[in-house]
This record gives structure tokens, C-alpha cells and sequence, in this order.
């Protein structure tokens, strides 16, 4: 009974963290996700990133 408990809370821990890290990423397009990219090392940035960055960031 008790390992049941502490298992469903590691669980419940785990993803209140995910989301909480989640909501810490500004909006993408914004100035501050535009110079979190720039930080970023190119060979890292996904298709996605790359094209958003080109979109609103370059033009």
C-alpha cells in the first residue's frame, strides 16, 4: 500500500515539473524566443525552430 502511494506520487512530481518547465519557454516569435535562439547553437535547432526564427526573427 505504501509503495502504491509513493509511486503515484513520484508520478504526480514528475509531471508537475514537465509542465511547470513547459510554461517557462517564451512564446515563440516573441523577442525574447528570438534571442534565446541566437544563444543557441545552430546544429541544435529543429526544422520547425529554424523555419519560425527565418519567419519572425529575419524578416
Amino acid at each position: 500500500m505504501l509503495k502504491n502511494i509513493k509511486k503515484s506520487l513520484f508520478v504526480f512530481a514528475l509531471g508537475f515539473t514537465a509542465l511547470t518547465l513547459q510554461g517557462c519557454s517564451p512564446e515563440i516569435g516573441s523577442k525574447e524566443w528570438c534571442a534565446d535562439m541566437k544563444e543557441k547553437p545552430k546544429g541544435e535547432w529543429t526544422a520547425n525552430e529554424a523555419k519560425e526564427f527565418t519567419k519572425n526573427c529575419l524578416l
